[in-house]
């Protein structure tokens, strides 16, 4: 199959390239940006796109991005993006988007030749690869809510403020000072993903959570 690869690193771009034409594929082309990337997928309509999704300049979602921008334009671009570790949001887009002709693999998965090579070549049929340890941290993410990363104490602070009590109360209740309830409840709103809003009462919005709400 014709493929294309895109890799802000030369020596990952050759790595690959050398993979694929010993296995019989033709890499019809390479890019080092996400703008590269699109204007060569779209003017060579390869058989398949192998990019990461970490380009310059910024290096975070580059690839991801240029990934739809192709798909806006051609539609059915068998696309398989590699990430040097798992992204969940990335990941939980494309496995609800039902995509056809989409990979999302691990860069360690290149070095299972038997596993890449058997992962790119379903999605250039058509098909969806994903890592399985995209997967599992996915279904793992699904599992949790933002109350599991808070401490014992940052979780009992909450409760007490479900409780209505301010934080001098809550202080009281805890036999700490009002300082230190302070700090644990800036915490709590950090990890709950409450910032500062003058539109959002933080401690409902806080207490709606631990109620599930």
């Amino acid at each position: 199959m014709r493929v294309l690869i895109a890799d802000d690193s030369a020596l990952l771009r050759e790595e690959l390239r050398l993979l694929l034409e010993e296995e019989g594929h033709d890499v019809v082309g390479t890019a080092a940006t996400g703008t590269e990337l699109v204007a060569r997928a779209l003017e060579l309509r390869p058989d398949l796109v192998i990019s990461d999704i970490r380009m310059p300049p910024s290096h975070t979602d580059e690839g991801l991005r240029a990934a739809k921008e192709i798909r806006a334009a051609w539609p059915q671009a068998p696309i398989v993006l590699l990430s040097q570790y798992v992204v969940v949001g990335y990941a939980t887009e494309l496995i609800e988007s039902g995509a056809e002709a989409t990979g999302y693999l691990l860069k360690d998965r290149v070095f299972d030749i038997r596993s890449f090579l058997a992962s790119i070549e379903r999605v250039a049929a058509g098909g969806v690869a994903i890592d399985p340890d995209v997967v599992a941290q996915v279904i793992a993410s699904r599992r949790r809510t933002p109350l599991d990363d808070l401490t014992p104490r940052e979780r009992e602070v909450l409760e007490l403020m479900g409780e209505g009590l301010t934080n001098a109360g809550i202080a009281e209740r805890m036999f700490l000072s009002t300082g230190g309830i302070e700090k644990h409840t800036q915490r709590l709103f950090a990890k709950l993903g409450l910032s500062e809003n003058a539109s959002v009462h933080r401690r409902v919005t806080a207490v709606l959570t631990l109620l599930g709400k």
